[in-house]
This record gives C-alpha cells, structure tokens and sequence, in this order.
C-alpha cells in the first residue's frame, strides 16, 4: 500500500494525522509527510484517514 498527496490539494487540515499519526504528520511548513513503509497492522487506519481527507488530496495505490 502507498498513500500519494496531491499537493495542489493538501489543506494541512490534519484529518489523516489524526486517524494515523504515526503515518500521516503536518511538518512546521504545514505540508503533508507520509510515512515510506505502512506496516498492514495499520493499513484499515489509513484507509480511514484517506476517506476523511475534506479536501481528497490523498489516492491510495
């Protein structure tokens, strides 16, 4: 599984951190930084953060 942003998109609301802080965090530029490696324990999580993306910036591939 890997999470692609769409950067033209990306608000830095933080609904993905939210649901999976451990793969989805806001830098001090407010932009987006997804983990490289999503271990499948935490993949229904991210499932969950992409869906809750407000703004659709996230695709799963």
């Amino acid at each position: 599984m890997h999470v692609s942003v769409d950067r033209s998109r990306c608000a830095a609301i933080g609904m993905c951190e939210s649901h999976a802080p451990d793969i989805f965090s806001i830098n001090d530029d407010d932009e987006l930084e997804v983990a490289e490696t999503i271990p499948s324990a935490r993949e229904s999580d991210v499932r969950r953060a992409v869906s809750a993306c407000p703004v659709n910036a996230l695709r799963l591939t």
